[in-house]
C-alpha cells in the first residue's frame, strides 16, 4: 500500500517522502538519555547541526526539554531560552535547513515558529497543552502526532494495554480527525517507541508498523539507541548503534518514511541499502 501523502509542505520547503528521509536529533538539554549536555552550548549545537546536514539529514529536530523516562517538565522560560538562540543561529548559518521543534507547549512552539521553525514535533499529541494544535494550524506547519501513555516522568512505571496495536490505531484515528477539524493539513504519525511501552509492546509495534499505513499518513520512527535495544542486547546507549541500524532496516521495510536518529550517516546508508533492495524487487 502506498501513502496517499508523499510530500510535506514545510512553510514553502517541499519535503519529498516518496524516498525515506532522516531527521537528525539536536538535544540542547543537559539530561537527555544519550547525548545530554553535549550540545547545550550554542556553538557546539551549531557545529553538530552542520555535521548532520553534511551527513545527509533532511530535517534537524531541536529539543529544549528532555523526554527520557523519569524526566520532569521544566519551566517554559528555560525551554525557550535553550532553543531560541540555537534556532536563530541555524537559520542564519544554514538557511536551507528544515527545522523541527520538539516541544509539548504552545508558547514554545509559537516562539520557535516566529524564529523560522518548519515542523512541530509534539510527543504529547496535544494532551499536555491542547493549544499547540491551534498554533500548528495557525502557522500551517507539519505536525508530528506521537503516542505516549502517561508523561515522561511516569510513562515507564507500568505501561499496560489491552491490545497495544488497536489502542494506538484508535488513538491516531481520533486525533487525526480532531487535527483536521482544527485545520492542520500535514500530519506525521509516530508510534512513540519507548514512550509508555514495554519491550514486548515496542517490538510488536515495530513488527506490525505497516498497519498504520492504512491511515494514509507518513510514519516517523524514533528508535535510536533506545532501551528497547539496550535491554535485549545487554548494552548501554553508546553501544547501541548496531542494534539501532538493524531495527531501522525493519522499520523501513514496514513502511517508515522518516528516521529520527542520533547517527545520521549510518541511517542514510541504511536507507540506501533498503532502497537497493526495493529496486531489486521491481
Amino acid at each position: 500500500m502506498e501513502y496517499a501523502i508523499s510530500t510535506l509542505n514545510c512553510r514553502g520547503k517541499i519535503l519529498d517522502l516518496s524516498y525515506p528521509q532522516v531527521m537528525g536529533i539536536l538535544n540542547l538539554t543537559p539530561d537527555s538519555f544519550y547525548d545530554g549536555g553535549k550540545f547545550s552550548d550554542r556553538d557546539n549545537a551549531l557545529i553538530e547541526c552542520g555535521r548532520m546536514l553534511k551527513a545527509g539529514a533532511s530535517i534537524i529536530d531541536i529539543g529544549g526539554m528532555s523526554s527520557r523516562p523519569g524526566a520532569k517538565i521544566i519551566p517554559v522560560g528555560d525551554e525557550i531560552k535553550r532553543v531560541a538562540s540555537v534556532i536563530t543561529a541555524i537559520r542564519e548559518n544554514y538557511p536551507e535547513a528544515i527545522l523541527s521543534l520538539d516541544t509539548v507547549r504552545s508558547e514554545v512552539a509559537r516562539v520557535g515558529l516566529e524564529l523560522g521553525v518548519h515542523i512541530l514535533n509534539d510527543i504529547s499529541a496535544g494532551q499536555i497543552d491542547s493549544q499547540i494544535w491551534k498554533v500548528a494550524a495557525a502557522y500551517q506547519v507539519p505536525y508530528v502526532l506521537m503516542h505516549m501513555q502517561g508523561v515522561p516522568e511516569n510513562m515507564q512505571e507500568n505501561p499496560n494495554y489491552g491490545n497495544v496495536l488497536e489502542e494506538l490505531f484508535d488513538f491516531f484515528s481520533f486525533r487525526i480527525a480532531k487535527l483536521r477539524a482544527f485545520g492542520v493539513q500535514d500530519i506525521i504519525l509516530d508510534p512513540g517507541f519507548g514512550f509508555g511501552k514495554s519491550v514486548a509492546d515496542n517490538y510488536l509495534l515495530l513488527k506490525q508498523l505497516a498497519v498504520f499505513k492504512n491511515l494514509e499518513l507518513p510514519i516517523l520512527v524514533g528508535l535510536s539507541r533506545k532501551s528497547m535495544i539496550c535491554k535485549v542486547l545487554g548494552v548501554n546507549p553508546p553501544q547501541a548503534l548496531n542494534g539501532t541500524t538493524a531495527l531501522h532496516m525493519v522499520a523501513l521495510q514496514n513502511g517508515a518514511r522518516i528516521l529520527r536518529v542520533h547517527d545520521v550517516r549510518e541511517a542514510v546508508e541504511t536507507i540506501k541499502l533498503w532502497h537497493q533492495l526495493e529496486l531489486t524487487d521491481q
